[in-house]
């Protein structure tokens, strides 16, 4: 018995869609949602083999691949979204329809998942904490803009757009520019390390709102298509990126970063891999022997 998804959920939700994904964009997205899920479980074993307090990366890591796994499965089991009507509409056989299926569970993904992302990234660079508070609020500004956009059928759409775009030119310098600055003073490998993995993943986030542009905001490929390409960067941009991202701190102790986190099974002040010191235990003091005397009588 195959993909039955879109027969069980339907394409009705308020509205009618008729311009939305097929069986085959369904399977893509299972598929997706299996790749995501599967790394997330290999992060979290891989998280077993470190101490509690070294541990923090790989449950950042974990956590986005998961959410977006998630998403992915609503996604592909044709849940999550609206039907907007669009802008631009086109002859093509494949996005004739007049109202596009919008999944709005992507941007839900985005909003809990993008700014874990940059939090795995940043608190490598040691950047400050408000500096990277105000990335991320710029972050959530750029996927609410995106997901405003995607459900605006006029061209004020693209003024949501350019508010996105911005907001991600933003957090693209702080990425770049600022964390490698901070990234320097914690040393050469750090430096070069976080230099590869930040520029790897901004390159990747530049594609987003050109996807945006010809999918939800033009109207210009099929939402198969739409699929297959937020599929294929989202992979590149979570497992890919976990995994190049692991691989550059796999010698890295996180207090080096700043990152001091105690581990309840650790001793205050000891190593780590330090057993956890034993009390030792009070002198038993006996008690003073009684040198009074009786008199007879």
């Amino acid at each position: 018995m195959g993909n039955q998804a879109l027969q069980i959920n339907g394409f009705t939700n308020t509205v009618t869609t008729n311009n939305h994904i097929t069986t085959r964009g369904s399977d893509w997205l299972f598929t997706v949602s299996a790749v995501l899920a599967c790394s997330a479980f290999v992060v979290i074993g891989l998280s077993l083999t470190k101490t509690r307090a070294q541990r923090l990366f790989h449950y950042l890591i974990a956590s986005f691949l998961l959410v977006s796994a998630i998403a992915y499965f609503a996604q592909g089991s044709n849940l999550g979204w609206t039907a907007i009507q669009v802008e631009f509409p086109r002859s093509d056989p494949k996005v004739a329809g007049t109202l596009r299926q919008i999944f709005y569970v992507r941007y839900i993904d985005y909003f809990i998942t993008t700014p874990l992302v940059l939090t795995t990234l940043l608190l490598f660079s040691g950047l400050p904490t408000p500096t990277i508070l105000y990335v991320l609020f710029l972050d959530e500004i750029a996927v609410i803009s995106g997901l405003v956009g995607a459900l605006v059928k006029s061209s004020y759409k693209w003024g949501f757009y350019t508010f996105g775009v911005v907001a991600f030119l933003f957090v693209a310098f702080s990425v770049v520019w600022e964390g490698r600055v901070y990234a320097r003073a914690l040393g050469q490998d750090i430096l070069r390390n976080y230099t590869l993995v930040s520029s790897c993943l901004m390159l990747l986030w530049l594609v987003y709102p050109i996807a945006w542009g010809v999918s939800e905001g033009g109207n210009i490929i099929a939402p198969d298509s739409e699929a297959i390409t937020y599929g294929v960067l989202d992979i590149l941009a979570k497992p890919v990126f976990a995994a190049l991202f692991l691989w550059s701190i796999r010698t890295v102790d996180l207090t080096r970063l700043g990152l001091h986190i105690r581990d309840g099974s650790v001793a205050p002040g000891a190593a780590v891999g330090e057993k956890p010191a034993i009390p030792a235990s009070e002198p038993v003091v006996a008690p003073a022997a009684d040198t009074t005397t009786s008199n007879a009588v």
